[in-house]
């Protein structure tokens, strides 16, 4: 499980606290207002930001010690994190050598995993000749090949349409269905919310509230949700 040992996250004037724990294997969305901290929450857990006070553990281990690199995390922006001038192997090759030294076997990996998000024969391409639902799927195809069990997703998908962005969680839903991950995804739209996660995590008045079931949250929303929802 991923828990928030009575964590306080500061930063230039900003706090935020949370202690409550994510069972392995969940599906969470994390919502609230822009600025509230949403995304300084996920950032906490992937190893950008370290807490003033307490701690995050996965399965019992304090990830304190750890770099970005070696956590069991993998995160998803909203740029999708490909560099420009690698092709899209070598931007999904990189989750397997940094050095790009790319064994025959880990090369056919690549493949078999582009085929596997219906991106077959596009290993080749540099990001800027994909069109946006290929980058998503090129994102989550990282996310499979890393096969890491914490997936954070900080509104990859908000700049897609609304049919495109629900192809695109339903994705996620196979990858993380397939590595057992546990996902926590940010986002500003309940519908998505709904959709997605059983839990919903609500960001707002320096607060990241425990986890609530969602349907219920919506239900019957606490005061900060509902200013937020209007």
């Amino acid at each position: 499980m991923l828990r928030f040992e009575r964590v306080v996250l500061a930063q230039d004037g900003f706090r935020l606290s949370a202690d409550w724990e994510l069972p392995a294997g969940g599906r969470v969305a994390v919502i609230g207002p822009s600025g509230a901290g949403k995304s300084t929450l996920l950032s906490a857990v992937a190893g950008f930001l370290a807490p003033q006070s307490g701690r995050i553990l996965w399965q019992g281990q304090d990830l304190a010690a750890l770099d970005p690199g070696a956590r069991p995390v993998t995160i998803l922006f909203q740029d999708q994190n490909l560099f420009p001038h690698l092709t899209l192997a070598q931007n999904l090759g990189l989750g397997l050598r940094p050095d790009l030294r790319l064994s025959p076997p880990q090369q056919a990996q690549i493949g078999a995993v582009l085929d596997r998000v219906g991106l077959p024969g596009l290993a080749a391409r540099k990001p800027a000749q994909l069109s946006g639902g290929q980058i998503g799927r090129a994102a989550l195809a990282r996310a499979l090949l890393r096969a890491r069990p914490v997936l954070l997703l900080d509104e990859p998908f908000a700049a897609l349409g609304p049919a495109l962005k629900a192809e695109m969680l339903g994705l996620v839903e196979e990858v993380a269905a397939e590595t057992g991950a546990l996902v926590m995804m940010v986002t500003h739209d309940p519908a998505d919310a709904r959709a997605f996660a059983a839990l919903t995590v609500l960001v707002a008045d320096g607060i990241a509230a425990p986890p609530a079931p969602t349907a219920a949250l919506f239900a019957d929303p606490p005061p900060a949700l509902r200013r937020y929802l209007g």
